[in-house]
C-alpha cells in the first residue's frame, strides 16, 4: 500500500504551499496532512473489516444452512468483535488538535497514530486468512479451533486499537 501520507502532502493546493513557507505554519500544515492522511487511512481499515464482517455472515448462512447450528454463537461472538471494532475505528479520534486548541500534538505524535492505523490495515489480512481457516473446516473436525482462533484474532484487533486509544491519551494535554 502506498504512503497515503505521501499523497496526500503532494495534493497541496498553491495556497497551502504559500503558507507552509510562513514560519510557523509549516508544521500546521504537515499536521494537517497527517490529519488527513490518517482519516483516509482509518476509512480503508474500516472498509477491509467490514468486507471480513460480511464474509463472517456469510459463514453463519452456510453453517445454519448446513446444520452448524451449535456454532453459530462461536462465529456470532467473532462478528461482533470486528463489528464493534468497524464502528470503533470510523469514529475514532484524528489525533489532532488545531492551531488554537489547548491540546498539541506533535508531528512524531501523529506520526506514531498513523503506524497504529497502518497495522490495523495490515491485521485484516491475518482476520481474512482466519477466515479462509473457517471456510476450509466446515464440515470437519477442525471447526471448533478455526472459529477459536477467529476468536481470538478478533480480540487482538480490539486490543491493538485499544492500544491507540492509549497512545492518543498519553498525549500531554
Amino acid at each position: 500500500m502506498t504512503d497515503i501520507y505521501n499523497i496526500v502532502s503532494e495534493d497541496q493546493d498553491p495556497i497551502k504551499k504559500l503558507i507552509s513557507k510562513i514560519p510557523g505554519f509549516k508544521g500546521y500544515v504537515e499536521r494537517g496532512d497527517r490529519r488527513m492522511s490518517d482519516k483516509i487511512l482509518r476509512e480503508v481499515v474500516a472498509k477491509q473489516y467490514e468486507t471480513q464482517y460480511q464474509r463472517i455472515s456469510s459463514l453463519q448462512r452456510d453453517l445454519i444452512s448446513s446444520g452448524g447450528l451449535a456454532y453459530i454463537d462461536d462465529l456470532e461472538n467473532a462478528a461482533i468483535k470486528i463489528r464493534q471494532f468497524i464502528d470503533r475505528i470510523k469514529t475514532a479520534s484524528y489525533g489532532y488538535a488545531g492551531i488554537f486548541d489547548a491540546i498539541k500534538i506533535r508531528e512524531e505524535e501523529l506520526a506514531a497514530i498513523y503506524q497504529y492505523d497502518l497495522t490495523l490495515y495490515e491485521h485484516a489480512q491475518v482476520v481474512s486468512s482466519a477466515i479462509d481457516n473457517i471456510e476450509a473446516s466446515i464440515g470437519t473436525d477442525g471447526l471448533p479451533a478455526s472459529i477459536r482462533h477467529l476468536i481470538a484474532v478478533s480480540q487482538e484487533v480490539i486490543d491493538a486499537f485499544n492500544k491507540r486509544s492509549d497512545a492518543l491519551k498519553g498525549i500531554a494535554l
